[in-house]
């Protein structure tokens, strides 16, 4: 369980989920500028991988670091904070 707490953990908004098990995920985040002290918000795509394909587009998920499950894929869906449902 101490393993657990280790993990690094972002929340983020499913962009994509075309592909077969796997989500596309947009984290944004904001900083100040070290000089000129503007905010700035810098964001950043990731493959995720959902077994169970739960996510949809428009969802705010939450997601963890893992090991590599290809080239570019070593996040993993923890759990969709959000559903995002259009009727």
């Amino acid at each position: 369980m101490a393993e657990e707490s280790k993990k690094k953990l972002l929340v983020g908004e499913v962009i994509s989920d075309k592909m077969d098990k796997t989500i596309v995920v947009t984290v944004h985040r904001t900083l100040t500028h070290p000089f000129f002290k503007k905010i700035i918000r810098k964001s950043k795509k990731f493959k995720v991988h959902d077994e169970n394909g739960e996510a949809k587009i428009g969802d705010l998920v939450e997601i963890y670091e893992g090991r590599p499950l290809s080239k570019t894929k070593y996040m993993y869906l923890n759990k969709v904070l959000k559903n995002n449902t259009l009727v």
